[in-house]
């Protein structure tokens, strides 16, 4: 072999990669939904297309917002604030003392009837400055033991209120030691109204979270006593009461309901209360407030939505007008659409 040869071949073999080897990248795989090239929507707002899209926004939304508003309108609602009223004269400088004090707290409250009520007519009680949703608060029970009676003994998560003298109280925690007491009898012309009881908790409550075969124990027992009892006789799925208070409040001013009346109140009927004033709000200066109201397509008296649809409405109305204003007077040339990133060929 000669010199030449042999050189050729060592300074080739020196450069050339060994055989058999693949290359590696870390180039991800092609695709057109990786690199964003999928065919997409790309609209051009062009001040025709602005104009018109405030300009049906609030046609649209106006005249829902009215509708709504109506709706509520519709809605009869009468609020009684008792707590104050309801303190004798001689106690309201300790009023603690007296709503802590045994005896009965009888109270009578007229209620006059503005306009005719159609029946179903909603009794709520509204409770202001009670926070139900302090977290402490809300973590003191145990859905568990409301709804399986081999629960009953797992109370660690509602202290202070678990056990009464090494016993389980079912239901335990906090937030059905405080439950609502106050009661409510109502007549008219010195007949009595009758209140329905039935239904006023939610159908989902009753049949998936409280047990029909739980029965109350050692409920109230011990001091200090939060509020109201509970029939030891009836499961915790047909006392709706309990029911309905234990779905805590979100904000500090709640309403819950406390029944139905099932008769039509006509304007000018004036409806005697009597109430029992058992429930203390006066230790962290609550207010409680009887609430007759009836419902619209809408549920509720509630402003809210009415106003929310008249304001975003009459903005958009305002922009639809004010850019077809400035379109007019001062149109400005749109540029070539053709120059547009997605309008371009792959080439250009």
């Amino acid at each position: 072999m000669s010199p030449t040869a042999s050189t050729s071949t060592v300074g080739g073999g020196g450069s050339a990669e060994p055989s058999g080897v693949k290359k590696t990248s870390k180039r991800p795989k092609y695709s057109k939904f990786t690199q964003q090239e999928l065919p997409a929507c790309k609209p051009i707002l062009t001040p025709s297309w602005v104009i018109l899209t405030f300009l049906v926004a609030g046609v649209v939304f106006i005249p829902l917002g009215v509708i709504c508003l109506f709706a509520s309108q519709g809605v009869v609602e009468i609020v009684d604030r008792y707590d104050t009223d309801c303190v004798p004269a001689s106690s309201r400088d300790n009023k603690v003392a007296y709503i802590q004090s045994e005896g009965d707290k009888i109270c009578n409250r007229t209620i006059t009837v503005t306009k005719t009520m159609k029946n179903p007519v909603y009794v709520y009680y509204q409770l202001e400055n009670f926070y139900q949703n302090h977290r402490r608060y809300v973590k003191s029970r145990n859905d568990a033991q409301l709804k399986s009676p081999r629960e009953e003994r797992d109370v660690k998560t509602c202290a202070p209120e678990d056990n009464v003298g090494g016993e389980p109280i079912v239901p335990c925690g906090l937030v059905a030691w405080s439950l609502f007491n106050d009661t409510y009898r109502f007549s008219r012309n010195s007949q009595q109204l009758p209140v329905n009881k039935k239904g006023i908790s939610w159908k989902s409550d009753r049949d998936n979270k409280f047990g029909k075969n739980v029965f109350p124990k050692n409920f109230q027992a011990g001091a200090p006593i939060g509020g109201g009892t509970l029939d030891p006789k009836k499961p915790l799925s047909e006392q709706e009461d309990l029911i309905v208070w234990m779905r805590t409040a979100a904000l500090p001013t709640f309403r819950k309901l406390y029944g139905k009346i099932e008769t039509d109140l006509h304007a000018g009927d004036t409806i005697t209360v009597m109430l029992q004033n058992n429930y203390n709000t006066y230790s962290f200066n609550g207010e409680k407030k009887l609430v007759l109201s009836t419902t619209s397509w809408l549920g509720g008296r509630n402003d809210f939505l009415g106003i929310a649809y008249l304001t975003v409405g009459s903005i958009c109305l305002f922009l639809a007008v004010t850019f077809a204003v400035l379109y007019l007077v001062k149109p400005r040339q749109l540029g070539d659409p053709s120059y547009l990133s997605w309008n371009r060929s792959a080439g250009g």
